[in-house]
Formats: structure tokens, C-alpha cells, sequence
């Protein structure tokens, strides 16, 4: 039998479908929840059954423990796509459930992408978990502290799934090529290129394998090899797994910021690099970047706003990937840029101060005078021309409303350009305090 015609009687299935295991001995990852001793793994052991949620990345096994979970309990398993499915598929799953628990047999109903369901639908669950009619299993990629109802939440244990490790992907590597592609060639090189690619996503690592022995097969050479041509093939035209809008984008765009704050430029810079290779707007990098410099440097140094304006009007200009340097410019900048949120605090307090006295008139003195009327009302009246004082600061004078004690919102900061404003602000200060002071006559 030629290679091409054996590989076209195994290729009949996904690999990734028949490679899905039914046991824990043959599952790949996932050791902080499926060690010996573990919670999750003396639940599927014992075959004891509670409803959960199974919250982690694309391709780490959420659907094959919730499928194993059923097996070992001799559960009926009732699978739902959130994507496809409503209130029909849950009324019959109902129906389902109710029917076998006569006979005394339990049911897991899996709902894969839960967060898809809204509220009404996600209620629809609840009186079944709680009488017994089922267990429930919702499988979600996001955050199910924001995704899934709380009512729900509370009655589900949540367990959290890891990206698989490299290690884990290789032995499935090792796996898959022993056991379905045993006549292909696929150097140790080669492999960790498509481990590198797939960003612990075990689905996905078969699935651009199966799509790389194809390739063997198609080519008609003697040799059965995934050579680099083929790799090159295959992950250059697949797009790299990029949780866009979801959990693990918020937190790399919270890694990014949160290491420009703590002046890491080298961390900052990988972030960033993670972000674009994922697949992130640039233009989104910018805006958050001009955001960062004024909320964590603001007048410690005043020229990193400014630069990171000009690196989002280069990246506007140029476009990728020579925009992109600029940006570059700008994250290492800010990075070691000295740090102050004096200007954040200040504006925080201020915001605060301003609900709950917006019904506080402008001062007589600090309003304008354009009009006869006006100016009979006193408005401007007593007005100090701070231009027309000492060093061009009128001592004394009061800019709240009157019925509003004096404020300090702004505290500069002991670093950057902030320790020259704070000294300034704290000279006007004492002129402020000297003004105040009632004037000793002449003896």
C-alpha cells in the first residue's frame, strides 16, 4: 500500500478527535489539577460527581475531562454548544435528564463556551442543579467571574485549566506520530517550531500537524518528511492564537502597563512584542501608552507624553511594521522615565470634589466683566492681575468658591522635574501664609 493511499484511510476522523483520550493515563497537561491527590483527579477517579466550571485557554482539555468525568461515573453525557444552542436544546436536556434519572442513572450536561449563554438562558439551569436532575459542566475561555452568572457561579466549583507546557506538547508529539503517523519523519527541530507556534494549544498543535502530513502525502515524494518547507507552509499560513478583546488580552495589556510602571523597559518591550504578535492594533498600543504617560509619569517628565504622541502619529503615518518602532521608542521610554501619579491623584480628588459641589457659585472677583451690567454686579471687582504682583504670584488671593475651604489636590513627587514643581509650590506656599498674617502697625 503506498503512503498515500494508508494515509488516506487513517485521515478519515481528526486527529485531534481520535487522539482525544478516555482516561486520565493518557491526558497531556493540566498537573496542578490531575496529579494524584488532587481534588479534581479523586473526583474522576471515584467517579463522584459536582457540578463546575472548567475556566482556561483554547486546546488545554476542558472538553475531554468533562467527557471523562461522564465516563467514569457512568453518567449519560449531554453536550451543548453555547454557540448553537437556547432555550430548546436546554428544555431538552431537561428532558433527557428527568427521563434516565428514573432508572437511577445520573447525567452531566456540558455546555462548552458558557459565557456565550446571557442570563435568562444561564438561569435556566439553576432549579435542575440544584433538585439533582443534573450535574452541570461549563467549559469557558473567559473570566467566569465576569461571564457567568453568580447564582450559577456559587453552585459550580471552578477549576482553572493552564496553557500546556512545552514538554507536555511534545510528548503528545511523540504520541501522535507513534500511534498515527508512524511512517513520517519529524525532526526535533521542526517540532519544537510547531510547539513554539501553537501557544500551549494541544487541539491546535494536532490539528497543524495533521494539515502538515498532508502535505507529505500530497507532495508524492519517497521521503515521508515534515521538512521546513512544510512547517513554513503550514504555521505561516495560520494565524497565531490571539485572545482579542478576552481574558489573556486584558492581562498582557496589563503586564505591558504595569511593567512601564515598575521602569522595566526590557519586560515592557517583551510585552508589547507579545501583543503585536498576537495580532493587537498598534493603534490600541498607542492610545494605552499615551494613557500610562500621563497616569504614571505626568510632571515628573512632561516630554514623555509628548514622545508617546509622536510615536502614535508615526505609527498613524507609516503603518506596520515601520510604525512600530516608535512605539518601541516610546515603551522604553516611559519605562525609564521617573515615575509620578501625583497628576492622577490630583485629577481623582478633584473629579470627587467637583460632584459633590458642582452647585458652588464662581467667585465675584474671578468672573469675567464683558458687559455694563456686569460689571455693576461687582463682577472682577478686586481682581488681582497676578501679572501685575511680585514675581508675578498675587499672595493671598483665594480661587475656590467661597463657601469651599482651600484644597491641595496636587502633591508632587520627589522625582523628575516634580521635585523642582513641588519646591515652587512650596515658596508660593509660605508667600500664601505670609499674606495671611495680619500686618503689625507702625510704633
Amino acid at each position: 500500500m503506498s503512503l498515500k493511499t494508508e494515509m488516506s484511510t487513517v485521515l478519515t476522523q481528526p486527529v485531534a478527535e481520535r487522539l482525544r483520550p478516555v482516561s486520565l493515563d493518557h491526558f497531556y497537561g493540566q498537573h496542578h489539577l490531575l496529579a494524584k491527590g488532587k481534588p479534581l483527579y479523586e473526583a474522576i477517579q471515584s467517579g463522584s460527581l459536582h457540578s463546575m466550571i472548567l475556566w482556561g485557554p483554547p486546546g488545554t482539555g476542558k472538553t475531554t475531562i468533562a467527557r471523562m468525568i461522564a465516563r467514569q461515573s457512568d453518567a449519560q453525557f449531554i453536550p451543548i454548544s453555547a454557540v448553537l444552542a437556547g432555550v430548546k436544546e436546554i428544555r431538552e436536556a431537561v428532558a433527557k435528564a428527568q427521563q434516565v434519572r428514573k432508572d437511577g442513572v445520573k447525567t452531566i450536561v456540558f455546555v462548552d463556551e458558557v459565557h456565550r449563554f446571557n442570563k435568562a438562558q444561564q438561569d435556566a439551569f439553576l432549579p435542575f442543579v440544584e433538585d439533582g436532575t443534573f450535574y452541570f459542566i461549563g467549559a469557558t475561555t473567559e473570566n467566569p467571574s465576569f461571564e457567568v452568572n453568580n447564582a450559577l457561579l456559587s453552585r459550580a466549583r471552578v477549576y482553572v485549566l493552564k496553557s500546556l507546557s512545552d514538554s507536555d506538547l511534545l510528548a503528545l508529539i511523540d504520541h501522535a506520530m507513534t500511534s498515527e503517523f508512524t511512517d513520517i519523519d519529524f525532526s526535533p527541530e521542526i517540532r519544537q517550531q510547531f510547539v513554539t507556534f501553537v501557544d500551549g494549544d494541544a487541539r491546535r498543535l494536532l490539528n497543524l500537524i495533521e494539515l502538515a502530513v498532508q502535505l507529505v502525502v500530497e507532495s508524492g515524494t519517497d521521503a515521508a518528511t515534515i521538512t521546513q518547507s512544510i512547517a513554513v507552509s503550514v504555521l505561516e499560513g495560520s494565524v497565531r492564537r490571539y485572545d482579542k478583546g478576552g481574558e489573556e488580552f486584558y492581562n498582557q495589556i496589563s503586564a505591558l502597563h504595569k511593567s512601564i510602571r515598575g521602569s522595566s523597559p526590557d519586560a515592557s518591550l517583551y510585552w508589547m512584542c507579545r501583543m503585536l504578535d498576537g495580532g493587537c492594533d498598534p493603534h490600541y498600543i498607542a492610545r494605552r501608552l499615551i494613557r500610562i504617560a500621563s497616569e504614571d509619569i505626568g510632571n515628573a517628565d512632561p516630554r514623555a507624553l509628548t514622545l508617546t504622541l509622536d510615536a502614535a502619529q508615526v505609527q498613524e503615518r507609516l503603518g506596520s511594521p515601520e510604525g512600530e518602532l516608535a512605539l518601541a521608542q516610546a515603551v522604553t521610554y516611559l519605562a525609564a522615565a521617573p515615575k509620578s501619579n501625583a497628576v492622577y491623584r490630583a485629577f481623582q480628588c478633584a473629579q470627587q470634589d467637583a460632584k459633590q459641589t458642582d452647585s458652588s457659585q464662581v467667585p465675584v472677583h474671578l468672573r469675567n466683566a464683558p458687559t455694563r451690567l456686569m460689571k455693576q454686579l461687582g463682577y472682577g471687582k478686586h481682581y488681582r492681575y497676578a501679572h501685575d504682583e511680585p514675581d508675578a504670584y498675587a499672595a493671598g488671593e483665594h480661587y475656590f468658591p467661597e463657601d469651599m475651604p482651600q484644597k491641595r489636590y496636587y502633591q508632587p513627587v520627589n522625582r523628575g522635574l516634580e521635585i523642582k514643581i513641588s519646591e515652587k509650590l512650596n515658596r508660593l506656599a509660605l508667600l500664601d501664609e505670609n499674606a495671611s498674617k495680619p500686618t503689625k502697625p507702625n510704633a
